[in-house]
């Protein structure tokens, strides 16, 4: 059995419904919820690409999911994907050269989710990166992942998470 630590989150819709929906569907298709933190509130994080500037950005509700499951990283990455479309999210198909340019800004979203570990693999590839390149630059990612795995060692950092918060 593999542990997969989650970070669902999203800013559209009914968020506090759609947060709930994600931890239902995460425990039918991915794993068995061994731990699951508050609901965090949170501002934008980023370059957000505002098309129209009359609209306000609405904040995160954010929440970590600690995931025993017998899924590869891969079948995790895409159930993953498959339930944000599922609640609602959408992703445009972009050539590489268009998706460069513009994953500089970031877009509001009914459901995101993030794999931030799966165990203490360390993996670089076009499709996934393990551990998330920059959860330790996200106070959104490090204050719910403390409340459920606060002594967990960053495996390339070597850092603990309430050390990596208190970085912050």
């Amino acid at each position: 059995m593999n542990r997969v630590t989650l970070l669902i989150g999203g800013n559209e819709g009914d968020r506090a419904l759609l947060i709930d929906q994600a931890t239902e569907q995460i425990r039918q298709r991915i794993g068995s919820v061994v731990a699951l933190s508050s609901v965090y509130e949170t501002e934008p994080w980023g370059n957000f690409e505002i098309e129209n500037s009359k609209f306000k950005i609405e904040n995160f509700l954010n929440r970590a999911l600690l995931v025993e499951t017998t899924l590869s990283p891969w079948q995790v990455l895409r159930t993953a994907l498959a339930i944000e479309k599922d609640l609602g999210r959408v992703r445009p198909h972009l050539s590489p050269f268009t998706f460069h340019l513009s994953s500089r800004f970031y877009h509001s979203r009914p459901m995101d989710i993030d794999i931030i570990f799966y165990d203490d693999l360390v993996l670089d590839t076009p499709e996934l990166t393990l551990p998330h390149p920059r959860m330790h630059l996200r106070q959104f990612v490090l204050e719910p992942l403390a409340e459920i795995m606060p002594d967990y060692v960053h495996p390339t950092l070597q850092k603990s998470i309430t050390q990596l918060l208190h970085e912050i």
